[in-house]
């Protein structure tokens, strides 16, 4: 059976994401035509509450993109489920994911935004698990430093199970 052991409390993801807010506003200050692009489906919670916190003005925009389905172990292909081409030429692009985990998501958008012509391409993840050795790019604004573990709650899915979790936990299986 599997147990959830809890990691970050809803605290301290608001009280990061604050952080991160001011940190991306201040870096987008005089940029006139940001476009945010959030990773679906874990990154939807932390996308949601980050832009709400970013005062510089800007569009949003999503990528649904597939790599576990419903294992946790990351199959190695990579899907794009959902793409309606923002106009993206041109102009910075903050990319926003939940996780880095192996980093094929991020190798695999990377070269999409690149084709379309994003001006710039910066990077901002909730979770890091720092274990990526291959990444194109890496994260220019990290929440937190993850564990290994299997990491579920704020938007992160096993399946299509606990994404509503006010909090980040680990799946720990208790048998």
């Amino acid at each position: 059976m599997r147990q959830l052991k809890r990691i970050l409390t809803p605290e301290d993801i608001q009280g990061r994401v604050e952080e991160l807010g001011a940190s991306i506003s201040d870096y987008y200050e005089a940029t006139p035509d940001l476009l945010v692009i959030g990773l679906l489906k874990g990154s939807f919670i932390f996308l949601a509450d980050l832009v709400r916190r970013i005062r510089t003005p800007h569009e949003i925009a999503f990528l649904g993109i597939e790599s576990y389905g419903d294992s946790m172990q990351t199959g190695g292909r990579i899907e794009m489920t959902y793409n309606p081409k923002p106009r993206i030429h041109g102009r910075s692009v903050l990319l926003v994911d939940d996780i880095i985990d192996t980093g094929q998501t991020m190798n695999f958008v990377l070269p999409i935004l690149e084709e379309q012509g994003a001006g710039e391409i910066e990077v901002c993840v909730l979770l890091h698990k720092r274990k990526a050795s291959n990444l194109k790019c890496d994260a220019r604004w990290v929440g937190f430093d993850a564990p290994q573990d299997f990491l579920v709650g704020y938007g992160l899915g096993l399946g299509e199970q606990f994404r509503h979790l006010p909090y980040i936990a680990a799946v720990v299986d208790d048998t």
